[in-house]
């Protein structure tokens, strides 16, 4: 995994892509883009943002590194993403592991207000994260199964927390 300058992580909540990208981005120098902070509009009530406005400063932010880690569980911008990875990273965790890797989450300064307002959305999260193998969207294990499967960079799958990932 040392030679990839270009990587692509996705998967469930709490499967561990902020992490895993955060790490990779600070040992290798890398440039890091959580797609929670492009995907929604700052309103509020949580609404999306147009899909050509959240490609546009992806690309941006694609073009302006030579090396880069984006992480997401968004369909449609990780479909968007794929042409320019080097390498696809898919954190296919069990889904009671995202719920305890959840449970076990920082605050996420970049997403909420305080460690409160997250404690808050839990319960949520966990029903979310519980949906992932039943749901048909973009966020849903076939969605990124299929995405998976049809990128044809170097890729892999990790089904479970491993702390020895090689870097």
């Amino acid at each position: 995994m040392n030679d990839m300058k270009k990587i692509l992580i996705m998967g469930n909540s709490g499967s561990g892509k902020s992490t895993l990208a955060r790490r990779l981005a600070r040992e290798r120098q890398m440039g890091h883009l959580d797609l929670d902070t492009l995907a929604w509009l700052p309103e509020a009530t949580p609404t999306r943002r147009p899909l050509e406005s959240a490609c546009t400063d992806i690309e941006r932010f694609i073009l302006c590194r030579t090396s880069w880690v984006i992480e997401g569980c968004y369909g449609d911008l990780i479909k968007f993403v794929v042409p320019f990875a080097d390498h696809l990273i898919y954190l296919d965790l069990p889904i009671e592991t995202c719920i305890s890797n959840a449970k076990n989450r920082p605050w996420e300064p970049h997403k909420y207000q305080s460690k409160a307002l997250q404690d808050e959305n839990l319960p949520m999260l966990i029903d979310w994260i519980r949906d992932y193998e039943t749901r048909t969207d973009e966020f849903s294990r076939s969605s990124h199964q299929a995405i998976y499967e049809d990128a044809c960079c170097d890729k892999m799958i990790y089904r479970a927390n491993d702390p020895d990932l090689e870097t």
